[in-house]
């Protein structure tokens, strides 16, 4: 692993340029889409949510809560590095993953908001697909779009609701499905005092694509805890569990990390570091990964 070091390091250097905030693009009301978007204003919290009570709406506690929120109004961009050791046919495979996901809010009316969710992998690999096999590129991209209420609903439950869209973006046949896909996405959470918890499913079904390619029906579900404290760091933990229907098997990653809000210069970033067990895995599947994020948030 030592010879990979470098390699690394250069991978993550060069994930920091593709950071550009010029990024983008993971119903109740049909109307409302075809009204003009509008970038959707930070609105405060809701009463109780734990966060900071003086200062401006977008001081860094309101903004540390926001984004432990994936329905939040509020602009980042979230460079997810994913690092994945073991699996392939010795068990001895590496897998590193950038995954670029820009987060933009339109604003629909003075009651919804159209949640945008991007998610857009670099990949490169290892003894995964073979003894002596190696992969570089993109893969498969997905976008997710939550119509969302502005206000928390009864118990200050907040949710979102839509499509998800699975696109064969992937510049190696290794690395994608080659398939296009479709889906239904939901979320509902409750954040209280430092406290974020809540859930994220989705299912896709391929809907084209290759025909030598196997079909794609894939169940998603994210439960999530986590604790923000005063000092704008974030203790939490979820498991980004998947269930191929196609192959009857699930993958199951326990995330554990700690997240830190910060200023550099003017701009607010948060810096994550994460530890991953996959408690259950295909056969070639990874065994451990570490992750480390780092999220741009663009407060209005």
């Amino acid at each position: 692993m030592n010879t990979k070091i470098p390699n690394l390091l250069a991978l993550l250097g060069s994930s920091l340029s593709i950071a550009a905030p010029a990024i983008s693009a993971p119903l109740a009301d049909q109307s409302a889409l075809y009204r003009q978007l509008t970038l959707a204003p930070a609105t405060p919290p809701a009463e109780g949510a734990g966060a900071v009570e003086s200062g401006s709406a977008d001081d860094l506690g309101n903004i540390a809560q926001k984004l432990n929120n994936p329905v939040s109004s509020l602009i980042s961009v979230p460079l997810q590095n994913n690092f994945d050791f073991g699996g392939g046919p010795r068990d001895e495979g590496f897998q590193y993953r950038l995954n670029v996901q820009p987060v933009i809010p339109f604003a629909l009316g003075d009651n919804w908001n159209l949640i945008t969710r991007t998610i857009v992998p670099f990949i490169t690999q290892e003894k995964r697909t073979g003894i002596a096999s190696s992969e570089t590129g993109l893969g498969d991209s997905t976008l997710s779009l939550f119509l969302a209420p502005k206000k928390p609903g009864h118990g200050g439950i907040m949710w979102g609701i839509g499509p998800e869209f699975y696109f064969p973006t992937a510049t190696d046949d290794v690395l994608g499905a080659e398939k296009f896909g479709i889906g239904p996405t939901a979320l509902a959470l409750r954040q209280a005092h430092g406290w974020t918890y809540g859930a994220l499913v989705n299912h896709i079904w391929s809907v084209a694509g290759e025909g030598s390619r196997q079909d794609i029906s894939s169940t998603f579900m994210q439960p999530f805890l986590s604790y923000q404290t005063k000092a704008h760091t974030t203790f939490g933990v979820n498991m980004e569990s998947t269930y191929d229907w196609e192959n009857e098997q699930w993958t199951v990653p326990l995330n554990f990390f700690v997240s830190q809000l910060m200023k550099m210069g003017k701009l607010p970033v948060s810096l994550q570091l994460g530890g991953r067990y996959y408690a259950d895995k295909p056969s070639g599947g990874p065994d451990w990964g570490l992750r480390f994020t780092m999220t741009f948030a663009f407060p209005k």
